[in-house]
């Protein structure tokens, strides 16, 4: 439960900085829009750089040893260790975020696919991909809550755990 109170409340920053993106978007650079009505691959290179790599450099940085751990998981005590207890170096945070934000990017490409197709037959690869992003999705949700130590399956994978706070 604690996870996932940190998830939630480092979604609402993650939020508020959407917003503002797109405030920005909208009402200061409204012609970053054209961005994503032409070509698909600077549709989806643009999403990723401005969404993307941006959250997934806050939680590669907040879980690394460079901070230690994100707002959420600050505000619930709890951080991110490596399988022998220690914060996570640089590389193991950024392996760990790539994992866990798999099916996130999974998704923002089918969905740029996907409005692409207009009223086109969706082809089979795109179902395919949606039924990996599904499986993904369920795989992290019920290996965290049924795996011994709450471990979600890209924490399996990268060989990290959230544990309690030294010191709490």
């Amino acid at each position: 439960m604690l996870r996932f109170k940190a998830f939630l409340f480092d979604y609402i920053l993650i939020f508020i900085y959407l917003v503002v993106l797109l405030a920005i978007n909208v009402l200061i650079f409204p012609s970053l829009q054209e961005l994503f009505n032409g070509s698909l691959a600077v549709a989806q290179f643009s999403g990723f750089l401005m969404v993307t790599l941006p959250v997934s450099l806050y939680f590669i940085v907040c879980d690394s040893t460079l901070v230690g751990q994100s707002s959420g998981k600050k505000k619930m005590d709890i951080q991110v260790v490596d399988q022998n207890g220690k914060p996570l170096s640089v590389f193991r945070s950024a392996f760990r975020t790539a994992l866990k934000f798999l099916p996130w990017e999974l998704s923002h490409y089918l969905v740029y696919r996907l409005v692409y197709l207009g009223d086109a037959p969706v082809p089979i690869r795109y179902s395919v991909i949606g039924g990996i992003i599904y499986t993904l999705m369920f795989a992290y949700l019920l290996t965290a809550l049924f795996t011994k130590n709450k471990q979600s399956l890209y924490d399996l994978i990268a060989g990290t755990a959230v544990i309690r706070s030294a010191g709490k």
